[in-house]
């Protein structure tokens, strides 16, 4: 356990570590905040939709630039200017709720803004974590680093729920947003060395660099469009779809909460499990256990008890940071760290780019064809996504390789055959 916990002795990790907890815990608590803030001021699915998809579309839309910001200016600043947006966006739709102002169109443009500065935040996060430890720690890092906000995520949820009912959605709102405050002052503090990049030939060829990376590993970019079908089933269910059911079931609020904290539960013990055991085949274990995750929408039509969505979110977290954790180790591993963040950027459109579509249509669906069927859309597909990604032979194929980090100068190796993989794996957001 020493040699697991041995990243926390490198200061600009600890730094980093506490940053991104503070920033989880009170992402934990803000989409349930958020949910019953807009449903208790309209009473409608359609408009949380709309609100909460205006977050991922702004996300969305600035990804990429945020990319190349997080591998053209220092991740730490950039972290800092993030927080500090999104924190006072946060704090505003508090404001507003705890006022009883709110009103759709201003909730959706302050959701926009806190997308767009997210949208920065990501892939800097993800790119600076390699940066502030050796080499030989990193997959260390990356768990420590991934239970930490799953716990802080469990703990966020299971505030919100509680917040929600004991005294009102707004004051879960307020706690996001201080959450920001408290991660930005954090992220101040990381310092590490880098060396300065080269001039700029401008965006769009850095754009076209990192697209080159991305699409010359072929599973990398097999998974990341599955994972945009997947993701949409899961955000549907998780965003808009669960608390419509939970309020008007025996699950009610607080339930939900602990619904939502139970899969936080689930991937701080498959966290822990990842630092003692992985599989050689790890992302096709990975891919597979996915699957997992149609159980949430398929019990919220059939079954709608808090135990069994506790007992099958705790599994599917489980399942879930298997994935992840294969994911971004190996391309911690694989790729050149001056392109690092474009390509997180690439995964992260890739894998959500479907996440405000399925939001903004979840409302219309209930409507056209019924909660239940729009419930079972959704697990149908995340299991074919699933079935794509286990039936792919490449990532079938796929085994961990210990690597040095590339160099900036040096250029990924092509794929000798579409069975044999050289480099890689993925996104398990």
């Amino acid at each position: 356990m020493s040699a697991a916990l041995a990243p926390l002795r490198h200061r600009p990790f600890r730094h980093l570590f506490i940053g991104t907890t503070a920033n989880l815990l009170g992402n934990g608590v803000a989409p349930i905040a958020l949910a019953f803030a807009v449903l208790d001021a309209t009473g409608s699915v359609g408009s949380l939709g709309l609100v909460v998809g205006a977050h991922s579309l702004t996300g969305i839309l600035f990804l990429l630039y945020g990319g190349v910001l997080a591998d053209r200016l220092p991740r730490g600043p950039l972290l800092v200017g993030s927080s500090v947006v999104s924190a006072a966006s946060q704090a505003v739709v508090a404001a507003l709720v705890l006022t009883h102002s709110a009103a759709i169109p201003l909730l959706m443009v302050l959701a926009a803004v806190n997308g767009a500065s997210s949208s920065c935040y990501q892939p800097a996060a993800q790119a600076l974590l390699p940066q502030t430890v050796p080499a030989e720690s990193r997959r260390a890092a990356l768990a420590l680093s991934r239970i930490a906000g799953s716990s802080a995520t469990i703990v966020g949820a299971s505030l919100g729920g509680v917040l929600v009912a004991a005294i009102g959605p707004g004051w879960g709102l307020a706690v996001d947003a201080l959450s920001f405050a408290l991660a930005a002052s954090s992220f101040a503090l990381v310092r590490v060395q880098v060396a300065l990049p080269a001039p700029s030939p401008g965006v769009v060829h850095e754009l076209r660099v990192g697209w080159r990376e991305f699409t010359s590993r072929t599973w990398v970019w097999v998974i990341v469009v599955a994972f945009c079908f997947l993701n949409a089933g899961i955000t549907a269910s998780f965003t808009v779809l669960g608390p419509a059911v939970a309020d008007t079931t025996g699950i009610g609020r607080t339930g939900w909460g602990l619904a939502v904290a139970a899969s936080s539960l689930g991937a701080v013990a498959g966290g822990i499990l990842s630092l003692r055991w992985q599989p050689r085949r790890a992302i096709l274990v990975g891919c597979a256990l996915m699957g997992l995750t149609a159980t949430t929408p398929l019990l919220l039509a059939l079954a709608p008890y808090t135990w069994a969505l506790v007992v099958a979110n705790f599994v599917a977290g489980v399942g879930v940071e298997q994935a992840g954790v294969a994911w971004y180790s190996t391309l911690n591993e694989q790729i050149p760290e001056d392109r690092l963040a474009r390509v997180y950027a690439y995964d992260d459109l890739g894998s959500y780019l479907a996440l405000p579509l399925a939001q903004f249509a979840a409302g219309p669906a209930v409507l056209l064809l019924g909660l239940h069927a729009t419930l079972y859309a959704a697990a149908a597909l995340i299991l074919l996504a699933t079935l794509a990604m286990v039936a792919t032979p490449s990532i079938r194929a796929l085994a961990p390789r210990t690597a040095q980090p590339l160099s900036a100068s040096e250029e990924p190796l092509p794929e000798k055959d579409g069975n044999t993989l050289i480099q890689g794996v993925w996104d398990g957001s």
